[in-house]
């Protein structure tokens, strides 16, 4: 499975599997992602194999964003993850981010009852401007209304 190596069995510490599950991760051939996902959050260290695994969802997701394989990288990742609440969770949020970045159906209060990260990481990633407009007023942080409305001013220009 591109030599990533049996995770079931830590030999180092926390820090030396995190900076290895990254590197796996990042290395995984596509076919092989789900099964070493499932592998790092073996781990009992839950936390840290949690934290690794949300690294490589954003990571994932971001490259994959308006790429029609993220349906398919989804379902796969999803069913990998199992009860995951956390990781879960930031997958479905990465669905919402896709579908505002396709110009797919959304919902404006899915948008404001998504979490800060989320908003966060919406006025850095979209182009939308009915997305930004409605971030840019009722966005959670003074923040995320901030870099919002600058990004509708600066498209304006």
């Amino acid at each position: 499975m591109n030599g990533w190596s049996d995770t079931a069995q830590p030999a180092d510490d926390e820090h030396q599997r995190f900076a290895r599950y990254l590197r796996e991760l990042a290395d995984v051939r596509q076919e092989d992602e789900a099964a070493l996902a499932r592998s790092v959050l073996r781990d009992p260290d839950t936390v840290m194999a949690q934290s690794a695994v949300v690294r490589h969802l954003d990571r994932r997701a971001a490259q994959l964003l308006t790429d029609p394989e993220f349906a398919d990288w989804f379902h796969a990742m999803s069913t990998a993850l199992g009860e995951q609440e956390f990781l879960v969770h930031r997958l479905q949020e990465w669905t919402l981010l896709r579908a505002i970045a396709i110009n797919a159906p959304w919902k404006p209060e899915d948008l404001l009852a998504a979490s800060d990260w989320f908003q966060r990481a919406a006025v850095q990633i979209l182009t939308s401007p009915a997305a930004l407009r409605l971030l840019a007023s009722e966005g959670r942080t003074r923040r995320v209304r901030t870099v919002a409305d600058r990004w509708l001013t600066e498209r304006r220009r």
